[in-house]
């Protein structure tokens, strides 16, 4: 087992990792830009180093200064949390190649999941359903009409190297194609430096349904049943649940074994989430994410397991803590992302925290970084808290998030605490009757954007 370990990452999931490895008899160095000195995770961790100023390239994204941070403290391993380096090939060789371990997948497995129509093939050649589209890259838009034509309209284009929803539009008819395909292309160009598109058919009224696999690298893989992430605003999730709402037994087990398997097949190690849009019955692959997912708290809750200490199990060559026969859903368990943004526009609201206080009682928990005077800096991600309940079914789990927002208190700055309210007063969300697009038609009919 390792005796410490570098987190490469700021906030609540570096806190998350230092919690697991404090209890796993590990020591931690928390690396921090000059704009994160007094950051929570910087205190509680065992030793921190300063590596760059506020901007991510010249701190968390800067390669040399983490691996330089690593040989200073003599850590044996890194843990990249989600965002950052967290799925950079090129960073996890580097990291191999200084004889430090990734607590994660290897580099080939990061590098064939991040490339969108790779990560479809080999999917499909694992028996994964996939939403039907184009065989590969769209070389330009006459092939783009055609594929159009074939499938039928609407049709979404998407970057190659997309991510967060960016380099993705819809053409809902023929005439819309050429603005999608040009502006899809313009947008992966500028945010992947990768103007390759491919294209899928558009479902009108999916859910948003991932399943959260874990293997030891060695052949052996279980996954963890599904979350429901559709609840979404411009692709990025707010509001996550497990068990989903819509999903019975029976396809859990089936979808959840054909996961399994397939990252079993590639001797796949750590943590997983392979995400599909779900609707009439049929689940379609889209992508898979080789990290730790932000709402990982909730597969957490109806499971009873540490996927952190999971993670960094697997990583030093131990076996996993648990098999397919050993994973039992245990009631319900909701996430809401918390921001530090300003309604009803989103717009960032980083600024000074005059008085916080987290809420508390049975089945609740708060992973945040948060404290009282903690000046939020704005170079880094909106996301301040995420406040998870867990109750004997959805119906107490949704009555506790109620209660608990309500005891939550966050001073001096704006928050997206007031959508997650509202929210709750709509049928719809305590009925579970809702998809991907939901909520941008709710906010447009009751937020002025």
């Amino acid at each position: 087992m390792f005796d410490k370990i570098l987190i490469a990452n700021r906030g609540e999931i570096a806190l998350r990792v230092i919690r697991a490895a404090r209890e796993m008899g590990i020591k931690t160095v928390a690396v921090h830009s000059t704009a994160d000195s007094d950051a929570m995770h910087v205190r509680m961790a065992d030793e921190s180093v300063c590596i760059g100023p506020p901007p991510s390239p010249q701190s968390y994204l800067s390669v040399p200064a983490i691996i330089s941070a690593c040989e200073i403290t003599g850590a044996q391993a890194i843990h990249p949390g989600y965002g950052f380096l967290s799925e950079n090939a090129e960073f996890v060789q580097i990291v191999e190649d200084h004889d430090i371990t990734f607590i994660g997948p290897t580099a080939e497995h990061i590098r064939v999941m991040g490339d969108k129509i790779t990560a479809k093939d080999t999917m499909k050649a694992l028996g994964v359903p996939c939403v039907p589209g184009s065989d590969g890259g769209v070389p330009d838009l006459e092939t783009a009409k055609k594929i159009g034509e074939e499938f039928g309209y609407p049709v979404i284009i998407k970057a190659t190297a997309g991510g967060g929803g960016r380099g993705m539009k819809v053409a809902m008819n023929a005439d819309e194609m050429e603005s999608a395909f040009m502006t899809a292309r313009a947008e992966g160009k500028a945010a992947f430096g990768n103007d390759e598109v491919y294209i899928e058919k558009y479902l009108t009224t999916p859910r948003h349904i991932e399943i959260q696999v874990f293997g030891d690298g060695k052949g052996k893989a279980v996954h963890l049943g599904e979350r429901d992430c559709s609840l979404q605003r411009r692709h990025q999730k707010v509001f996550e649940e497990a068990p989903g709402p819509s999903i019975s037994p029976e396809e859990r087990a089936k979808i959840g074994k054909v996961c399994a398997d397939a990252v079993a097949k590639i001797n796949y190690i750590g943590a997983g989430t392979i995400e599909f849009l779900y609707e009439n019955g049929e689940f379609y692959f889209i992508e898979m994410n080789t990290r730790l997912q932000v709402e990982h708290p909730v597969t957490e809750g109806i499971f009873g397991v540490d996927l952190v200490r999971e993670q960094i199990l697997v990583a030093a060559g131990e076996p996993m803590s648990f098999g397919q026969d050993d994973l039992v859903i245990n009631g319900h368990a909701i996430e809401v992302r918390i921001n530090a943004e300003k309604l009803p526009n989103f717009s960032p609201c980083p600024g000074r925290i005059s008085a916080f206080h987290a809420p508390g009682g049975l089945g609740v928990r708060m992973d945040s970084a948060l404290y009282d005077g903690y000046s939020i800096p704005p170079y880094y991600d909106s996301l301040i808290a995420k406040l998870i309940v867990h109750g004997r079914d959805r119906a107490e789990a949704l009555a506790r998030l109620d209660r608990a927002l309500g005891e939550l208190i966050v001073d001096g700055i704006d928050t997206t605490v007031p959508l997650f309210h509202a929210l709750l007063q709509e049928p719809e969300i305590h009925n579970g009757d809702y998809n991907i697009h939901w909520l941008e038609h709710w906010l447009a009919a009751n937020m002025a954007q």
